[in-house]
């Protein structure tokens, strides 16, 4: 709370300044923002457990040790706070200390696998997926929508030339992946507009839709064929397709794709050899999460 406190106290001391028009129009904007969001928070909201999760979020492929600053430059927060949190996340182990340096431990991962475990997702599609990619002789991998991004919660490895480095747990862009597209039709266009406008879109090739109206229209087609193909709009070489999976009414939970390079496959190889083997696999999974095949 005292950090709450002195933030608040310190804009309106710099609302309140006489001179520096700029800087007070600057600090009476962060001010109305830190209402607004102090507002919406309510009682109910823990901030204490939301800044634990943004200092675990802060650790990633191209941070994985930080220092106690890099944290909280990382996060926003102030270092005494990052430092507080820092040393509950070390006492509870999921966090250790070398030297300087803050890492994550394995036991972070206990965090996403009791999603998978409550999902039951994983553990239905892992046995399907990896007998089509045996059959195939094709990566397939599942995942499912988080906000603006898709993660893998599944997949199935075969020797491969692919050079994207995907897991479990990997995130990616929804709008620019075959798998988000999936889940992005399903949704409606002020959905996808809201999506688009919060994605992080840097990561582009020449290949990449650039405009939401295209994006609008790739969607439709998604909608209407039932499957998404991206052809080499998050890294060039690389293809693939996806298909929806669906539970016992009907909603898309999830996603399931296979993924080639243009040198192995063609687009029109990918929708003739591999998109009926992709879909039969979808309703054996679809199947046991609930839906009931259709006629």
């Amino acid at each position: 709370m005292t950090d709450e406190v002195n933030n608040r106290a310190a804009l309106e001391a710099t609302i309140a300044r006489p001179r520096g028009v700029r800087l007070r129009a600057q600090a009476l904007k962060m001010y109305c923002a830190f209402m607004s969001s102090e507002k919406r928070s309510g009682a109910d909201h823990i901030q204490s457990l939301e800044r634990g999760l943004a200092v675990i979020r802060s650790f990633t492929a191209d941070s994985p040790k930080q220092t106690l600053s890099d944290v909280a430059r990382a996060t926003g927060l102030s270092r005494a706070t990052a430092r507080r949190l820092l040393l509950t996340l070390e006492h509870l182990g999921y966090v250790r200390l070398a030297r300087r340096d803050f890492q994550l431990t394995p036991r972070v991962l206990d965090l996403g696998y009791a999603y998978l475990l409550s999902t039951g997702i994983e553990g239905i599609a892992s046995p399907y997926l990896q007998e089509f990619s045996d059959r195939m002789q094709m990566t397939s991998s599942v995942a499912v929508l988080d906000d603006t991004e898709v993660v893998y919660v599944a997949r199935a490895r075969t020797r491969s030339i692919l050079t994207l480095s995907i897991g479990v747990g990997t995130r990616l862009p929804a709008v620019q992946t075959s798998l988000g597209r999936v889940f992005l039709a399903e949704l409606g266009e002020a959905e996808v507009s809201d999506i688009w406008a919060r994605t992080d879109r840097s990561m582009t090739t020449e290949r990449t839709v650039s405009s939401l109206a295209d994006l609008m229209k790739i969607l439709a087609a998604v909608r209407a064929q039932g499957w998404a193909l991206n052809d080499q709009e998050l890294e060039v070489g690389i293809r693939s397709l996806a298909v929806p999976l669906r539970d016992a009414v009907g909603q898309v939970v999830a996603a399931m794709n296979m993924s080639s390079t243009t040198s192995q496959h063609t687009t029109e190889e990918l929708l003739e050899v591999f998109l009926p083997g992709l879909l039969e696999t979808a309703g054996k999974i679809s199947g046991n999460l609930g839906m009931r095949p259709t006629a």
